[in-house]
């Protein structure tokens, strides 16, 4: 289960409206990379692949593909503003390592494939 607060929702819900792309939807992944192992991947798709998991989440259609939400269950995304500007936090319980940047992360049982030069 993936849940996104109610101020993330509804900055998702403003970006989507100003693209010109109709039918996209959230696509929440992870890839091998970044400075502890994993990096989270967040934007809009238009293309369903085999094994995606759709859900929907504060009314917004999100996909995940299999391989992704074995990393991602009980994920929280929220977005923060600040006198600095605003952006989205992630908090991953599945995490025991994360980057000073936390944009990356690592689980008890996987270590991705950590990139030096990230971050």
């Amino acid at each position: 289960m993936i849940t996104i607060s109610e101020s993330a929702s509804d900055k998702i819900k403003e970006m989507l409206s100003q693209e010109e792309t109709p039918n996209l939807f959230l696509r929440i992944g992870v890839k091998e990379g970044g400075c502890s192992g994993f990096s989270y991947g967040m934007g809009f798709d238009d293309e369903f692949h085999d094994g995606d998991q759709k859900m929907s989440v504060q009314g917004l259609e999100v996909v995940v593909d299999e391989e992704s939400l074995k990393y991602l269950n009980g994920l929280v995304i929220d977005f923060k503003e600040s006198t600095m500007g605003g952006g989205f936090t992630i908090e991953n319980p599945n995490a025991t390592a994360t980057c000073g940047c936390g944009s990356s992360f690592r689980t008890a049982t996987a270590a991705g494939k950590p990139d030096p030069d990230a971050c």
